[in-house]
């Protein structure tokens, strides 16, 4: 819907704070390039950019209450808005627009922080009390909508994107450079920090306050599992696609046109088949002319018997290697996932059409839809073995050449709490001083999610496995790159699957009716059985896909990585000899580098965006 900055004023100086604030919204016009509007007084400076999706003519922000001694700025929708408004109206609240953002500050004025229990949707924002000198801000459930905050001598900056800060003469920019080390193994930092020093991301699910100089955050809401043993597998398949077709009606408020990404897998197919029952919907697809890694054919094949427009683009090496270094400078901090590039170039065909887009992220987390999550029921029989016979195995195996069986050998010999750190991390612990030139002393990755293990504890491996992965690799990955590549091209991305109500379904499912030895999603896949055809509803689930491992082996491509990797940056943070070498194995085809490159290359070309060039 929009983005927002904002800071605690230095100075008396209206008319310096209020260039900085413009200046900082400037910074994240492609947010919002509808609107901009501003709030400044002799103690805070607040700014909007919009993207008009809700009460087009009159929802402008910064919103004040009826006295004008509360200001709001908010980012996201509030998709039980309407239930609420009418709520607020019945105690004597007055509203001035039909919006959902203002819903929040009579809310706010009714119920305080409770308020944030009763709302439905994705969000970020803050409300400015005048009175009493007080910020409160908080973030959605699942962190869908981003919120960062710069805290250092006594200064305040937050705002819905880093680069915003830039422009504001407080914010000292610093590389948080300790913290290479974890970005290697991640590819994001898996806690508050960001690689700017003193910047931080606010946690999902979570409130802060800001008097008196002081800042103070709690959680209002952390996901807890409760399962539920008495239901059939075919009452979960009912009762998710009942919840899923409110969840996507929900979805589709808008006084805009909403169109849908559609990969052609089961999630997106899904998205697409609930509101084609309503809309004259418009899809959008990419691939690429490498046909192994490309599910357009089956995207447009879907759309077909839907009976649906879709649009579709296949992206070339040339073009994804361009907009490589523009995609690192939207994304705030390197994030290294190849889809994410893929997924600039659909949010950019689709921006051309529509202002609003469904998408399917979310359901693989809270439906069991990774195969890694089928690991624990391999291991089921093996973990009963006492732990010593385990250790000596792995022990004995890990000495022993490559054979079939010696990687199930040395993981059985540690528990889920040490098996599982992240899907697919990049570097492990061990190899992070080889590709950097200092020695960071890092912990090890597993310390990092242990706390998230810890509040599962009496859980099965299998949701252990889940929850992290809900708690770390949705909102660091999945949702970072959702929403800096749609809003990257003024589009506003929303995910049905990431609602209150599927997850309150998500917690009670029984384990074995979301993974199986042959299939994951199993409910979810059996409530869209009901609705897809057989063959979307079961296809395998395969990622956002990219040729990347391919075209780093040919001469042109490899050449411009070699470029970054003998550059003064590369220089400063890594070891060239060992990182060159990464490279050169991965084009001789003797190794499969193509993550380990690609974490290293975003890495210098976003700090190039943001220390060499800004």
């Amino acid at each position: 819907m929009c983005g927002f900055v904002g800071y605690i004023n230095a100075t008396d100086e209206a008319k310096k704070n209020e260039a900085v604030i413009r200046a900082m919204a400037d910074r994240i016009v492609h947010r919002g390039p509808d609107q901009d509007d501003y709030y400044v007084d002799s103690d805070i400076s607040l700014g909007f950019r919009r993207l008009s999706i809700i009460d087009l003519s009159g929802g402008s922000q910064p919103i004040l209450n009826e006295d004008g001694s509360k200001v709001l700025l908010f980012n996201g929708e509030i998709y039980n808005f309407q239930p609420l408004r009418e709520e607020l109206l019945e105690k004597g609240h007055t509203f001035k627009t039909k919006t959902d953002s203002e819903v929040l500050l009579h809310g706010y004025e009714q119920w305080g922080k409770d308020m944030l229990v009763r709302l439905r949707g994705m969000f970020a924002f803050v409300i400015w009390d005048k009175n009493e000198k007080k910020l409160f801000g908080a973030r959605d459930i699942f962190g869908i909508k981003p919120f960062f905050y710069y805290l250092n001598e006594g200064n305040f900056l937050f705002g819905s994107e880093i680069k915003a800060f830039l422009a504001n003469p407080l914010f000292k920019k610093e590389l948080n450079e300790e913290r290479l080390p974890e970005y290697l193994c991640f590819e994001y930092l898996p806690d508050n920090e960001t690689l700017f020093r003193h910047v931080y991301k606010m946690e999902p699910g979570a409130w802060f306050e800001w008097q008196n100089g002081e800042f103070t955050s709690e959680r209002y809401f952390t996901p807890e599992y409760d399962i539920d043993e008495t239901k059939t597998l075919e009452q979960w398949e009912q009762l998710i696609d009942e919840t899923f077709k409110d969840s996507t009606k929900a979805h589709g408020i808008s006084d805009v046109e909403v169109g849908c990404f559609l990969s052609g897998g089961v999630d997106s197919s899904y998205v697409v088949h609930e509101m084609a029952k309503r809309n004259d919907v418009k899809t959008f697809s990419v691939g690429y002319a490498e046909e192994k890694y490309s599910e357009l054919s089956a995207a447009q094949e879907f759309a077909k018997t839907e009976g649906v427009r879709n649009y579709s683009k296949k992206i070339t090496a040339e073009e994804y290697f361009d907009i490589t270094p523009t995609v690192q400078y939207y994304m705030d901090e390197p994030l290294p996932n190849p889809s994410a590039i893929s997924l600039y170039f659909l949010a950019n065909l689709a921006s051309e059409q529509v202002k609003v887009v469904l998408s399917g992220e979310g359901a693989d987390e809270l439906f069991g839809g990774y195969h890694y999550y089928r690991e624990p029921l391999d291991f089921e029989k093996y973990m009963k073995l006492p732990l010593g016979l385990r250790k000596a195995l792995s022990g004995l195996a890990s000495k022993m050449p490559p054979f079939h069986g010696k990687r199930f050998l040395v993981r059985g010999s540690h528990p889920i709490e040490e098996r599982f750190i992240r899907n697919n991390y990049v570097y492990n612990h061990g190899e992070v001083n080889k590709v950097l030139k200092k020695d960071y002393h890092p912990q090890d990755p597993s310390a990092y999610t242990k706390p998230y293990f810890d509040e599962v504890k009496g859980e099965d491996d299998i949701t252990k496995m889940q929850y992290v992965d809900i708690r770390t690799w949705l909102v660091q990955d999945i949702l970072v790159k959702a929403d800096r590549m749609s809003m990257a091209n003024s589009l506003e991305l929303r995910v049905p699957f990431l609602d209150k109500e599927m997850l309150r379904v998500a917690l009670r499912i029984p384990p074995q009716y979301r993974v199986n030895k042959e299939t994951t999603k199993l409910a979810l896949r059996g409530a869209a059985l009901k609705q897809l055809p057989e063959k979307t509803a079961k296809m395998r689930k395969t990622g956002f896909l990219t040729p990347l491992n391919d075209w780093l082996r040919r001469d042109e491509y490899y050449a411009r990585v070699k470029e970054a990797f003998e550059s003064d940056t590369a220089k400063r943070f890594f070891n060239t000899t060992y990182i060159l070498k990464l490279l050169d194995d991965h084009k001789a085809g003797t190794a499969h580098n193509m993550k380990k490159i690609w974490s290293i290359y975003c890495f210098i070309l976003w700090y190039n965006k943001y220390f060499v060039e800004n």
